[in-house]
């Protein structure tokens, strides 16, 4: 399992929301690039970024500085938030960004999912945003009356093969991942699974390897030092 470090972006600035609550953000170091180039030095394999103002307002805001950054590391970089039409894909994969996650267009537009798949295959992964089941769209904002595993399975079926999984209520809470539903998925599709939302410790991190899973997303635990980035990334790697 790889540890992928989170850096939310609002404002060109690197931020933590709670429970995805635009209205609850805390400023969480002094530039995207040296909080990216920390994580590099810390042995991170692959770095997260989001753009949450274009996640809200559905196109891309702070892509100067996503790419910037990603030119400024040698580790692998995706991006989510606000990737809505091919464009904008082509924009980020052609120039340094080695994965681009699409969330609302997933769900809303399944034909650039499946021509963004046709095109880039690997470098197309989806985010499962979810609360209670049910998975959400537009950061976060809007709910939809789709169940998470039905969802995934659609996916699986149009060949993508790595899904970010977030659970909304954990997010920023440092309460724990929704172990139970990570397991249910994993359970019942054969995609590279990310979990995201909820870590706090390093038994966290033991609790989601022991899934199985692709990959695990932190953030706030970074932050707020209840999880050392360089124990998590050597647990990971032992065999």
């Amino acid at each position: 399992m790889i540890i992928l470090p989170a850096i939310d972006i609002i404002d060109r600035k690197p931020v933590r929301l709670y429970q995805g609550d635009y209205a609850q953000k805390e400023i969480v170091g002094s530039s995207v690039m040296e909080l990216a180039k920390n994580f590099e030095q810390s042995g991170a394999e692959y770095i997260h970024l989001v753009d949450l103002d274009g996640a809200k307002e559905g196109k891309r805001v702070n892509h100067e500085i996503i790419l910037e950054t990603a030119h400024a590391l040698d580790v692998p970089v995706e991006v989510g938030g606000g990737i809505r039409t091919m464009a904008q894909i082509e924009s980020y994969l052609e120039n340094g960004i080695d994965r681009v996650i699409l969330g609302t267009s997933a769900m809303e537009d399944p034909q650039l999912l499946q021509d963004a798949l046709r095109r880039y295959g690997e470098r197309i992964a989806v985010g499962i945003d979810c609360r209670d089941g049910l998975v959400y769209g537009r950061g976060w904002l809007e709910a939809s009356e789709l169940h998470y595993i039905t969802f995934a399975k659609q996916l699986e079926e149009m060949g993508v093969q790595t899904v970010i999984v977030t659970d909304i209520s954990k997010d920023g809470t440092l309460s724990g991942p929704n172990t139970d539903m990570l397991a249910a998925l994993k359970e019942q599709s054969g995609m590279r699974i990310i979990a995201s939302g909820g870590i706090r410790r390093i038994e966290d991190i033991a609790a989601l390897k022991q899934l199985g899973l692709y990959g695990a997303i932190t953030g706030k635990a970074m932050y707020h030092g209840t999880l050392d980035l360089k124990a998590a990334i050597s647990l990971c790697r032992e065999e």
